[in-house]
């Protein structure tokens, strides 16, 4: 799941930056990918990982100086200025540095550099420090034994550069320590921030900090009213720290100098996995709706194609196969049966032909092969009047369906492969042309050895001066004279065929002509038209991939059926 929520987050990344208008909906959308990458990604290393306290808020809230107060330590920076922290700042408390070697992978690609090294203009790192505290144990009177994060704000104008830091540390931490003013504590940054980590469910403390006398009781009230709001969890502890005059600095009220330890008690690493369930299960649908939306689209454009595909294959059997003037193969079928006859009536004249032109009889058929060329048949002239028929019903549509724009794209890609499907189609053509002539060739066999059972047909034929024209026909059309269509109209043509379908062949002639038009549209089919859909369905596949998420239908389901089977097997446990 990980690596998915990677790859999603990795393409919402990319939507939002080629399209940032239309893609502004998916912000959101992306920290909560950002945020679920992290927290699978400390689920790797919660063995490792030490115990993890996270102050956050928005800016000028006083995070900083809480750290300060917390660990009673001067060592996280303070300022006046809005946005002065921009990197998450870890201070071990009690905790060895050595014992933190996995958050340099837990961080990662963020890079580990000390405070000084830290530039105003970078932001994919952070830094992680062991200082001196004051007051001998080292603030352990407030703070147990972890590594305790000051952030930066997640609200200020400038905070987009830095929020992947901040979201990685909010993942990080078992232990969250909200921050708010009295001028804040309503902001909806605020409360779209809790909203975004309670699938998380981490023990969470509210500080309100500067406030003045009297005013606890107001705010109080307030917070548990917009926490319900928001949130579903039971209403966390509030501790409030009130302005000092003097001192300028905030102190925890006597009564609240445990809550942390209290809190880390309630760290429970062991749900780790069902909070990371839940996590997806709250965001998936969110999440993938954009996916399936382009595979309602890749889905409708298949369907298009493949009712397209299908009518010009109705066409085809229409304008061709069962047309009364356009078909012709049966008649090819019947000239090959004609270089099978011997015609003894006629032998000076068909023998010296046959010695010139027709020996060997695969010559003759090589020379017919030649002869009828795909371009000039018939037949091809139908498909290739029906493939660009196609092709330009299939630019209509896509010109209709302007939006969204993945639609645009795909009309552009057609387009822009009109030619090489068309080129494609010849090829294609020719092939299927040839490997044709071996049906052909098989059928006009079968009607000669049909012929061989009735010997007084086959002998009458031999017999018959229109058997010989017939031939003289067939020849001049395989060696360059008219073309398939005049042989089948012509008169010795016609008598021939007349005379085959009155003998007692008639039946086995009409059961070839049907035989052979269900061969042709099978081969049309599978060697034409299935090679053109195929073509045409992969054309979202070489779509910008900077436009569009660009992830498999086939890839979605099988992360949801592994989700599903695991959190089957985690409900059982």
């Amino acid at each position: 799941m990980l690596e998915f929520i990677s790859l999603l987050r990795q393409r919402y990344h990319v939507v939002l930056n080629s399209t940032p208008i239309e893609a502004r909906q998916y912000e959101l959308i992306f920290e909560q990918l950002t945020l679920a990458e992290a927290f699978f990604r400390k689920g790797q290393y919660l063995k490792t990982l030490p115990l993890s306290c996270a102050i956050i808020g928005p800016t000028q809230a006083g995070k900083s100086s809480l750290t300060n107060v917390f660990l009673q330590s001067e060592n996280a920076g303070v300022s006046p200025l809005a946005g002065y922290t921009v990197h998450p700042h870890g201070f071990c408390h009690q905790i060895a540095l050595s014992d933190c070697h996995d958050l340099a992978r837990y961080f990662a690609p963020f890079v580990q550099l000390s405070r000084e090294n830290l530039s105003k203009n970078r932001f994919d790192c952070y830094t992680l420090s062991s200082p001196p505290f004051e007051g001998g144990r080292g603030g352990c009177d407030f703070v147990p034994a972890c590594v305790f994060w000051d952030t930066p704000d997640f609200d200020s104008i400038d905070s987009t550069d830095y929020r992947e830091g901040v979201l990685k540390t909010i993942a990080l931490a078992d232990v969250i320590i909200l921050v708010v003013s009295k001028e804040k504590y309503a902001d909806q940054t605020v409360w779209d921030t809790l909203k975004l980590i309670e699938p998380l469910r981490q023990p969470t403390l509210i500080c309100v900090n500067k406030l003045s006398e009297g005013s606890e009781a107001i705010i109080l009230e307030s917070l548990k009213e917009k926490w319900r709001d928001y949130r579903r969890d039971n209403f966390p502890e509030v501790v409030p720290f009130l302005y000092q005059q003097t001192t300028k600095s905030p102190e925890i009220p006597e009564s609240k100098r445990h809550v942390l330890f209290e809190l880390a008690k309630k760290v429970q690493r062991e749900k780790q996995q069902r909070r990371e369930q839940k996590l997806v299960q709250t965001h998936w649908v969110e999440w993938t709706k954009p996916l399936r939306a382009e595979h309602e689209i890749y889905q409708a454009w298949q369907t298009l194609v493949d009712d397209k595909i299908e009518q010009a294959l109705k066409d085809y059997a229409r304008d061709y196969l069962n047309h009364p003037r356009h078909y012709e193969t049966f008649q090819q079928a019947i000239a090959e049966l004609l270089l099978l006859l011997e015609i003894p009536s006629v032998a000076k004249v068909m023998m010296t032909a046959r010695k010139v032109l027709l020996y060997p009889l695969k010559l003759v058929r090589r020379l017919g092969k030649s002869r009828n060329h795909p371009q000039r048949s018939q037949e091809m002239i139908v498909l290739t009047q029906l493939i660009n028929h196609t092709l330009t019903e299939l630019a209509h549509e896509l010109l209709a369906k302007n939006t969204p724009s993945l639609w645009r794209e795909l009309s552009e890609q057609l387009r822009q492969n009109r030619t090489d499907v068309l080129q494609e189609f010849q090829l294609a053509a020719e092939d299927y042309h040839q490997n044709f002539q071996q049906d052909v060739e098989r059928a006009a066999q079968g009607l000669y050895s049909k012929l061989e059972e009735q010997p007084l047909v086959l002998n009458t034929l031999r017999a018959t001066r229109v058997t010989a024209d017939a031939a003289v026909i067939a020849l001049t059309v395989y060696t360059g004279g008219p073309g398939l269509h005049d042989l089948a109209i012509a008169p010795a043509m016609l008598m021939l065929t007349n005379l085959l379908t009155e003998s007692a062949i008639g039946n086995y002639m009409t059961k070839v002509e049907a035989d052979l038009k269900t061969q042709q549209f099978a081969a049309v089919k599978k060697q034409i038209f299935a090679p053109l859909a195929r073509r045409l369905n992969a054309l979202p596949q070489h779509l910008k991939t900077d436009t569009h998420f660009s992830i498999s239908p086939e890839k979605l389901a099988a992360i949801e059926t592994q989700f599903n089977e695991k959190l089957h097997g985690l409900r059982l446990l």
